[in-house]
């Protein structure tokens, strides 16, 4: 099985996880696919051959590996992400951070998991992506966001206005610092910080999040994802920020942005005993509180 690992950072930390993993791969007999970069970094530290494979693209997914696996935090499966695009190679992360909801397997049982996706006791979980639409089309073809898409404000200058329709028809003009555009694998993102809902996996729905909106009664919304939505922003600036996943640029006042599902999904691995709904209790120690 050829697998291919993406990481960002490897330090006194993280190496030996690297080296754990390396370790269950030769008695798998899998063969090791490193991000580029990755290998270099991990021929300083922990002296792996020269002669491994590498990736460097999206392109090189488009046959030939079987798994794509993160090491790192939230933020490092993201990335990953978006070399496995329309692939369908499953995405499986393993978390070497803080807190994890995407990378939920953690450092301590990484050769349990190795051993349950030899044995191919896992589903695969579909989790939908965002695509945007803008007139400059400023982000090119890499306009999917897996988490959000922000529409904010870029400096401490008064708020903003984002006119917000649906489906082509007039929602709201939300008077905030911002709003955020979330799927439900985003929900537990940004989404969550501005006090949105928690949204399980599988729901096919956008949410919908002003950033501290000066009215009081507007709530962050949850609508159907087939339903684009399209956003404009109204203030005193001529410039803006438009961020996917946390990449930013510049967008013009009233330039017209399009938010759809995008027209492919991501193949996460689960397993049985490290479900979404024990992941939130735990990251979150829900019911930790003896009074319960």
């Amino acid at each position: 099985m050829n697998v291919a690992i993406f990481g960002r950072k490897v330090n006194k930390e993280n190496a030996q996880y690297y080296s754990e993993l390396l370790k269950i791969f030769k008695e798998f007999g899998w063969n090791p696919i490193f991000h580029d970069s990755l290998k270099e970094k991990l021929i300083k530290k922990i002296g792996i051959s020269d002669t491994c494979d590498t990736f460097s693209s999206h392109k090189d997914f488009e046959s030939g590996i079987d798994l794509s696996l993160s090491i790192g935090g939230d933020g490092t499966f993201i990335q990953n992400v978006k070399f496995v695009r329309s692939s369908e190679v499953p995405v499986l992360g393993i978390n070497s951070g803080r807190l994890g909801f995407l990378a939920n397997i953690s450092k301590e049982h990484i050769e349990s998991a190795m051993e349950l996706v030899q044995k191919k006791e896992f589903v695969h979980q579909k989790r939908s992506l965002i695509r945007v639409e803008t007139d400059r089309n400023i982000f090119g073809d890499d306009n999917i966001a897996f988490n959000e898409v922000t529409l904010q404000k870029k400096d401490s200058a008064s708020m903003i206005t984002v006119h917000a329709s649906l489906e082509e028809k007039y929602l709201n003009s939300y008077w905030a610092d911002g709003l955020i555009v979330s799927t439900p694998s985003g929900s537990t993102a940004y989404n969550l910080s501005c006090g949105g809902p928690i949204v399980t996996p599988g729901c096919q729905v956008h949410i919908l999040t002003p950033i501290a909106p000066h009215n009081l009664n507007v709530r962050p919304m949850v609508v159907p994802d087939h339903m684009p939505i399209k956003l404009e922003i109204e203030g005193r600036n001529r410039t803006y920020l438009m961020s996917l996943d946390g990449r930013s640029l510049t967008i013009k006042q009233n330039e017209e942005v399009i938010v759809r599902k995008a027209d492919y999904m991501i193949n996460v691995i689960k397993f049985e005993e490290n479900n979404f709904l024990d992941t939130i209790r735990n990251k979150m120690f829900w019911g930790t509180d003896k009074r319960n």
